[in-house]
């Protein structure tokens, strides 16, 4: 048994308990109450939250973690097959490096889980996955593979494709090839189901399969989108191939709030901090998940890492509520919201018994600058500790000294 104690919890899918515990049993929420029991104490292992935030592990929505690594250069760089513009076959856990040391620095910040898949520089570029933060296998640290079906509108694909004299070089060919990929899926979805109502024979495409979840509604379209019209273009197409859809980045989508409530998306806003060196990032603005959320829209906030780094994301976060969206609203944009875009909420998300123990302790509001890390927990297990972390920072200075 392991309890957290003496702080603020934040379930977040009820109201804030003021000084209340969390029991954790081999990996898993046990309970979230008001204390503790005497005979639960008895040989439970104790952390002392000192006043502190007790909140569900933060989780970023989106970003290239282990597959843009940091300071490796090329060999570190798998996010963009910049061959073919249409490459959903390939998956994020091919080339996600535990080994990044941005990974470390999630742990550190109370980031517990993250979206993980290719860029945008291709019209269809793979399957994203989401993992947790801390391992050293992929294998055994991903929640849920694939998790989405990365497509792009927009200069990103356009940049890369015109200059090589060839398609897509406008925004026509972006949407027009998406669609001709996923008509042929659909067809192929159709054959395969037929042979199997029949009993005949039919032989699997490998280029193919990878689009099954995403047609049966199983997982979503993940759209990198900034400008109003990409937004809408994403909208267009998914409704008509009924499929799910998440808006990634939606810089312009306070711009168009009410058709982004109406599409029933969901919006990953973000990276609200980074430079606005393209022309259809010249509206980014932390005003816009804010605007979204007012509107009625499931928001996230992405840090889309390394593009800004990853363990600012609760910064990040507090912009955002400072500019419209809001303390608890903030919160739940890196917690159960996120969760829920991602497709893990029945896991990760809230404090709930049942669910996965991953849990960030924090000396405040993990919102403010100030504030510190106190504890990470994955899966039960205490990855973090600020405490020994100090005492292995002093004791290599006296080393040292």
């Amino acid at each position: 048994m392991l309890i957290i104690e003496n702080g603020r919890v934040f379930p977040m899918c009820e109201d804030p308990i003021e000084n209340g515990c969390v029991l954790i049993k081999e990996g898993k929420i046990l309970r979230v109450d008001t204390h503790c029991t005497a005979k639960e104490r008895a040989g439970a292992t104790v952390l002392d939250a000192g006043g502190g935030w007790i909140l569900p592990g933060i989780i970023e929505a989106h970003c290239h973690l282990g597959i843009s690594e940091e300071k490796t250069g090329l060999q570190g760089d798998d996010c963009n097959e910049t061959t073919d513009p249409i490459t959903p076959y390939l998956r994020a856990i091919d080339a996600i490096n535990p080994m990044d040391a941005a990974f470390h620095n999630a742990v550190r910040a109370g980031i517990t889980g993250a979206m993980i898949g290719p860029g945008s520089s291709n019209v269809v570029g793979g399957q994203f996955a989401f993992l947790k933060t801390d391992g050293r296998s992929v294998d055994e640290m991903v929640v849920l593979a694939p998790a989405a079906m990365k497509v792009a509108f927009g200069e990103n694909p356009k940049t890369n494709y015109s200059g090589q004299g060839k398609m897509p070089a406008t925004r026509m060919s972006i949407a027009g090839m998406l669609r001709e990929e996923l008509t042929a899926a659909r067809a192929y979805l159709a054959k395969k189901e037929a042979a199997q109502k029949s009993g005949g024979e039919f032989e699997e495409d490998f280029r193919k399969e990878c689009w099954l979840p995403v047609l049966r509604r199983e997982i979503p379209l993940k759209a990198h989108a900034h400008r109003t019209d990409d937004i809408l273009t994403a909208i267009r197409i998914a409704r008509e191939f009924d499929l799910r859809l998440t808006l990634d980045h939606c810089t312009e989508g306070h711009l168009i709030a009410r058709q982004v409530k109406e599409s029933g998306f969901p919006a990953i806003v973000g990276p609200s901090i980074a430079s606005r060196n393209k022309v259809e990032v010249q509206y980014a603005d932390f005003k816009t998940a804010g605007i979204l959320a007012d509107e009625g829209v499931t928001v996230a906030i992405t840090t889309d890492h390394p593009v800004s780094l990853l363990q600012y994301l609760p910064i990040y976060a507090g912009i955002a509520a400072r500019e419209g969206l809001g303390v608890m609203r903030a919160l739940r944009a890196i917690t159960c919201d996120a969760a829920a875009i991602c497709g893990v909420d029945d896991r990760l998300g809230t404090l709930e018994p049942g669910k996965d123990a991953d849990i960030a302790v924090f000396s405040g509001n993990p919102m403010e600058v100030f504030t510190e890390t106190l504890y990470t927990l994955i899966g039960g297990e205490v990855l973090y500790d600020h405490r020994r972390e100090r005492q292995g920072a002093t004791q290599g200075g006296q080393k040292n000294g």
